[in-house]
């Protein structure tokens, strides 16, 4: 059962902050250390400066980043930028947004949903995990008692009665939160305090399967603080805050959620076209922009990739589907079937490439100037995963190859965050 409740949140104080635009951030993992000084530039209360601050050459256990996250948010919590909300609230969510011209809103909502342990659990990951960022978040949240950004699940809902709520009841009214991030992404949220409401939405969620989409290590990470809590606390009852974790969810249905692909950069890339050839029919392409199209097209039907060198760009599409079985050696049909697997048992392995040559981005043009700036030898770019794949191996118990998708757009961070106690 997936349990679920209202909460209240931690945000910006409006009558402190005026500019909402200056103090917001992406989710910490897709920051750049150039990006990451720019938001320490925009603002003395930019989110950057507790969610993910600066490292020091003269960091030790008693002045590190953590410490300084922790000296900065108990600053914040004292001078009133911060505060929390005195009745709990679902908080409704809205971004509108542009993907190839088309216009697009997602809606979800923002809640505290109950940690689950593995075995009987009705919340299925769908990427692994990695030791050091894990680490690095776990250290965070126990020095700030504080979880600050929220993961991102999905839920089906056909009968559309979440949004329901939103349309009849939220839309018409003026959102608590209005901002348009650095890409043009407007970010909307509400503040739905209705017990009705509320016990409604929660009644809906109460048999669901959720699929993270995004914040893998973040959930990991809540399991591990749920526990060392709970130990601490001798009148432990399962009902305080630390028992959930901070979800945004949205409903897979809807023709709004948007997964990108995610393109592997490689630095070193030994093999050449003659190896190749013997599993893929190669055509050559003038542009990116024909790629793009052609291996969007050819991805409907079958499994092809696009290749980028300092020779040229090429479309590269599978000869032989029943080979799959034969060379992927591991998973699930669904799991073979990844485009990232076959790329991986096709490309990858006979070619001898190392994960730590591979870099992951979700845009052609980084793929290009790396290969043209001597930084790579190749790019391969991929179609996106769609979302029933990524459900059908969720439910096999099965996690995709990291950096797998790339949910588009991201959830802001600053917009809410979860005390424990």
């Amino acid at each position: 059962m997936t349990e679920i409740r209202p909460f209240q949140a931690l945000h910006y104080n409006k009558e402190k902050i005026t500019d909402i635009s200056k103090v917001v951030c992406p989710p910490y993992d897709v920051i750049s250390k150039k990006q990451q000084k720019g938001f320490y530039q925009s603002s003395p209360h930019n989110f950057i400066r507790i969610m993910l601050a600066e490292e020091k050459p003269s960091d030790n256990q008693h002045d590190n980043r953590y410490t300084r996250s922790k000296k900065t948010y108990d600053e914040w919590l004292e001078q009133k930028i911060l505060v929390q909300d005195e009745k709990p609230c679902i908080y409704y969510y809205r971004q509108e947004y542009r993907v190839m011209g088309s216009r697009h809103s997602r809606l979800g909502f923002i809640a505290l949903m109950k940690i689950q342990d593995e075995g009987n659990s009705k919340i299925y990951p769908h990427e692994k995990t990695h030791a050091a960022a894990k680490e690095d978040r776990f250290k965070l949240w126990k020095a700030l008692d504080a979880s600050l950004s929220s993961i991102f699940v999905c839920f089906s809902d056909k009968e559309r009665r979440v949004e329901k709520i939103f349309t009849n009841e939220i839309s018409s009214t003026t959102p608590f939160i209005d901002v348009v991030d650095g890409d043009g992404v407007r970010h909307l949220l509400w503040k739905l305090d209705d017990e009705t409401l509320i016990r409604e939405i929660v009644d809906t969620m109460e048999n669901q399967p959720v699929f993270i989409a995004d914040g893998h290590h973040r959930y990991e990470v809540s399991r591990q603080i749920r526990d060392w809590k709970a130990e601490k606390n001798p009148h432990h009852t399962g009902k305080e805050n630390y028992n959930y974790v901070m979800t945004y969810f949205t409903n897979m249905d809807s023709k709004d959620l948007q997964i990108f692909p995610m393109h592997r950069i490689v630095k070193k890339f030994p093999a050449d076209m003659a190896d190749l050839e013997d599993n893929f029919r190669i055509d050559r392409i003038k542009t990116k922009e024909e790629l793009q199209v052609l291996l969007a097209k050819a991805g409907q039907n079958e499994h092809a990739f696009g290749l980028y060198t300092k020779k040229g760009m090429w479309l590269l599409r599978l000869k032989n589907k029943m080979l799959i079985d034969k060379v992927v050696t591991e998973g699930s049909k669904e799991y073979k079937r990844l485009d990232a697997t076959i790329l991986k048992y096709f490309v990858f392995d006979p070619a001898g490439i190392a994960s730590e040559d591979i870099v992951y981005t979700k845009d052609i043009n980084d793929i290009i100037a790396m290969v043209d700036e001597g930084e790579a030898e190749a790019g391969f770019l991929l179609n996106s995963v769609r979302i029933q794949q990524l459900r059908d191996i969720a439910l096999n118990g099965e996690k995709m190859p990291p950096k797998t998708t790339y949910f588009y757009p991201k959830l802001l961070s600053g917009l809410t965050a979860l005390k424990f106690d």
